[in-house]
């Protein structure tokens, strides 16, 4: 009875402390007083233009923070605040073969992020973040193109998080 009593005290803590934002189970640590996020729209600056990029990647980092964290999106001027551009949008033949013909393509994101903490200006940052998936050649760009920038999202999406509010 005891060890049941004493793993019920752990999760009560844990429950409790992430409520006072202290603890995440996400690894986050946020400060209390934080209580905003806006995420500015991210233009794609890229030599190559992917029309929905744009669009999907800003909406990708928003989803993140809301459902990783108890903040509340804002605007503009959130307690923190992410903006930049896309600036590589790229996709380049690897693994070349025995006939010189590529096995695989690989398209590589890359995304400048501009961080501001309000409550904190020492946590601030700006940074490029570059994440790429590869693909078979034999396939069509138009149909894995979808899948691809999702996937690669998602990664970008995931280490902006860890960057801004994850301090292992």
């Amino acid at each position: 009875m005891p060890k049941l009593c004493s793993k019920i005290a752990v999760v009560f803590s844990m429950v409790f402390l992430s409520s006072c934002g202290f603890y995440s189970f996400t690894g986050a640590s946020i400060s209390p007083d934080v209580k905003t996020v806006s995420v500015q729209y991210f233009p794609n600056r890229a030599a190559t233009i992917q029309p929905t990029l744009s669009q999907v990647f800003t909406e990708r980092l928003k989803d993140y923070f809301l459902e990783q964290t108890n903040l509340s999106l804002e605007a503009d001027e959130g307690d923190l605040n992410f903006s930049g551009e896309i600036v590589k949008y790229e996709i380049k033949p690897i693994a070349i073969q025995a006939n010189e013909q590529a096995a695989q393509n690989r398209l590589t994101i890359v995304v400048k992020v501009k961080f501001e903490n309000t409550k904190d200006e020492s946590e601030n940052f700006e940074q490029k973040f570059s994440r790429y998936a590869d693909y078979v050649s034999s396939q069509s760009l138009a149909d894995v193109e979808e899948d691809l920038i999702e996937q690669i999202t998602n990664e970008l999406a995931e280490d902006i998080f860890n960057k801004a509010v994850v301090n292992w």
